[in-house]
């Protein structure tokens, strides 16, 4: 038997104390429970601990992951944001509306998954400017973007002036009764589906809804 194992070196291997994981044994009540741990390379059990850390930071907070994603796009982040903050917006607030308009927070608005895309300060002041031009206020669009910051992320010409147009021509709702249903349901910019009866599981930019 000694000869056997002797002439087979696959039952002795080298053990690296460096790299091999450690052993440790705990006393419990009913028996003994074996720990295998890691090795962490002496001195850097600080910084083992300190990328853990980090990336249980990044992972449960999406805001924070989305902003690793566009820290080459900080400067049109920044103006985009200082267009909302214009109307009393905080930093924080625009960036949270920025990151649902254009699909990098979940939003229930978006019926399924919007494509992410680093919005323009020309996209967002057009929305604006727009919608400020139908007789709405600085603080009629505080008052709107609240409700429903996801319309900085729908198409200018094929949503909203399509609907505000649709809105006029089936119903006459134009000028200060413009003005109400938006600030009442300004979801109704977004609208691109009309169903009429037969539903087709996009319920949140359904016509049926208004």
């Amino acid at each position: 038997m000694r000869a056997m194992l002797a002439r087979s070196p696959a039952f002795f291997q080298p053990c690296h104390l460096s790299t091999s994981p450690s052993v440790t044994f705990s006393k419990k009540k009913h028996g003994t429970r074996l720990t295998v741990q890691p090795n962490t390379p002496h001195g850097n059990t600080k910084g083992a601990s300190g990328i853990q850390g980090k990336w249980r930071t990044l992972s449960s907070d999406p805001a924070q992951a989305a902003a690793v994603v566009d820290a080459g796009d900080s400067k049109t982040w920044e103006e985009c944001k200082q267009i909302l903050t214009s109307l009393n917006f905080s930093t924080q607030d625009a960036e949270k509306m920025l990151k649902k308009a254009f699909g990098w927070l979940h939003s229930p608005y978006w019926t399924e998954e919007r494509k992410k895309e680093v919005p323009s300060a020309e996209v967002v002041s057009g929305v604006l400017d727009y919608v400020r031009g139908l007789g709405l206020s600085d603080d009629d669009l505080y008052k709107l973007l609240k409700k429903f910051p996801e319309v900085l992320g729908c198409d200018l010409e094929s949503e909203v002036k399509l609907n505000v147009g649709k809105l006029d021509s089936d119903w006459g709702i134009n000028g200060k009764t413009l003005r109400s249903v938006l600030l009442r349901n300004p979801k109704v910019l977004g609208y691109n589906v009309d169903c009429r009866g037969d539903c087709a599981a996009q319920c949140t930019r359904c016509w049926v809804r208004f």
